[in-house]
């Protein structure tokens, strides 16, 4: 082999490398986003479990569960402040 295929070679394993770990560094937010908000979707069924006997009820949809999946609990009362001044 000579020196230039060397050097493609290890160019080329050197971007697989780098592609592999962007993948999986933007794979991995994801799946923790998707599991944050399965996680505030539980939190808003427990609001609106424990909040009728207060009046609060948080509508449970994809853009709560997210709201809360990326801002975790203070993103609950949030919401939960919110529906209640309303």
């Amino acid at each position: 082999m000579d020196t230039n295929n060397i050097l493609i070679i290890s160019a080329c394993i050197v971007a697989i490398m780098l592609v592999g770990m962007i993948v999986r560094v933007k794979i991995w937010k994801i799946i923790k986003l998707i599991f944050n908000s399965i996680l505030g979707g539980v939190l808003i069924f427990l609001i609106n479990q424990i909040g009728t006997t207060f009046g609060l009820h948080i509508g449970l949809n994809v853009i709560t569960s997210i709201f809360i999946g990326i801002f975790g609990i203070p993103g609950a009362l949030l919401l939960a402040t919110v529906s209640y001044l309303m």
